[in-house]
């Protein structure tokens, strides 16, 4: 099977080189600040720690380009010139081993190859090794981010009290410079942040659920091709809207809307609301719910839809007793996927629904959520190790758990009808 003697070829000759180039990518920086530090002037060393990082990042940037190196000021002529030049010799050198790596790696690949040698499967153990390396990676990126938030939201439990963030009903973490200013220590009750994302994705989802589920039973059981084949990119193309221009719409259009109509009622409605909000992000879902329900609903065999027919069940019927349950696990995984969308949702929320956390199940108030806080918290000159900052690490630990057991809930209501319908 000669593709698979070349693919084996072609796999030993370029996987070992394009991991060193990785490693060569990774530490290229580093490599560079080292080289830098052995030629860069005392006289600047003197000066202090951030004239040194700046220093270092001008000569970094402009390392390859020997008149600008030496035009910078920074370095002498002759520093300029052996700092230019060790730095060529170790690309080179580097580049060097990794070309000459490959082409032997390539020639012992080719000299393996005979008529009898089993290309094939020593090609799919390679590349299932690939794939555990590349399955490795990503759960340990998990882990990693996971350990990360667990580590600096212990940071912020240590200056603030566990039951304070979790069921505390006040949330103001502006933190003030001096010890006697009021309200030094900010305030960091959680709870109006997450009954506001919970208030605008709920909205959000009365909104899409229906919408979304109806428009796809309506697509792949009623529509005719040719009507499924013009609507269906048209309603997906709602996925593909950036989400600034939702936020425009929903501040300059809905909101306004909103508040004169509740007006004209009686009703006092605020500018920015929760309704308005999740009016325009239920709109922006809509194609989640669809797109994904549609294609699973499709998928149901037809030996399930005739053998419903042929009992004498109405196509209304059929849909509502086979087709839906049989498609239940792909239709949860839609919805899961839509309330994901939904929460971590910023920019709608940031121009429709504001920055307030406020306490309140009034669809027509001012709310916020947890992503837009953790923006909110992350930007500034704030210290890092701050408790206004290190909240941001707790709120973002707190929004995995709730995805975490939104995904066990889906888990155990697929398997639950998987099996039935198996």
């Amino acid at each position: 099977m000669p593709n698979y003697h070349g693919l084996y070829s072609l796999l030993w000759s370029q996987l070992v080189p394009l991991l060193l180039l990785l490693i060569f990518i990774v530490i290229d920086a580093s490599v560079k600040e080292l080289f830098i530090f052995e030629r860069l002037p005392e006289s600047i060393i003197l000066i202090g720690q951030d004239e040194v990082n700046y220093s270092v990042n001008v000569i970094k940037d402009n390392i390859r380009n020997l008149d600008v190196l030496i035009s910078l000021d920074i370095l002498s002529i002759e520093s300029a010139n052996g700092l230019y030049n060790q730095y060529f010799l170790y690309r080179t050198l580097f580049l060097s081993i990794i070309s000459l790596l490959s082409g032997a790696l390539g020639f012992f690949a080719i000299s393996r190859l005979n008529m009898r040698f089993d290309a094939r499967r020593n090609v799919e153990k390679i590349l299932r090794f690939i794939f555990f390396i590349f399955s490795t990676v990503a759960v340990l990126t998990t882990f990693g981010i996971v350990l990360s938030l667990i580590f600096e939201t212990l940071r912020f439990f240590s200056q603030v009290g566990f039951t304070e963030f979790m069921f505390g009903t006040h949330w103001s973490p502006q933190t003030a410079i001096r010890e006697d200013q009021v309200g030094s220590s900010g305030s960091f009750g959680a709870i109006p942040i997450f009954t506001g994302t919970l208030l605008i994705t709920f909205i959000a989802m009365i909104v899409a659920a229906p919408l979304g589920l109806y428009s796809a039973i309506y697509l792949s059981q009623y529509a005719k091709p040719s009507v499924r084949n013009y609507f269906k990119p048209m309603l997906e193309i709602l996925a593909g809207i950036p989400t600034v221009v939702y936020g425009f719409f929903a501040a300059l259009s809905v909101g306004p809307f909103i508040r004169s109509s509740g007006e004209t009622l009686g009703l006092t409605v605020s500018t920015e609301s929760a309704l308005a909000a999740g009016l325009v992000m239920g709109i922006m879902i809509i194609p989640y719910v669809s797109s994904l329900s549609d294609d699973v609903m499709s998928a149901v065999p037809e030996s399930l839809r005739d053998g419903s027919l042929a009992l004498g069940a109405t196509k209304s019927e059929t849909i509502k007793k086979v087709i839906f349950p049989a498609a239940l696990p792909g239709i949860v995984g839609a919805m899961l996927l839509a309330i994901s969308r939904a929460i971590g949702e910023t920019m709608i929320v940031v121009m429709a629904a504001g920055l307030a956390a406020n306490l309140t199940a009034n669809p027509l108030s001012a709310v916020t959520t947890v992503t837009v806080q953790i923006v909110t918290l992350l930007v500034g000159d704030q210290e890092f190790d701050s408790p206004k900052t290190l909240a941001a690490f707790a709120l973002g630990l707190v929004l995995f758990f709730i995805t975490l057991i939104l995904n066990v809930i889906a888990m155990i209501t697929v398997r639950r009808y998987r099996e039935r319908y198996d």
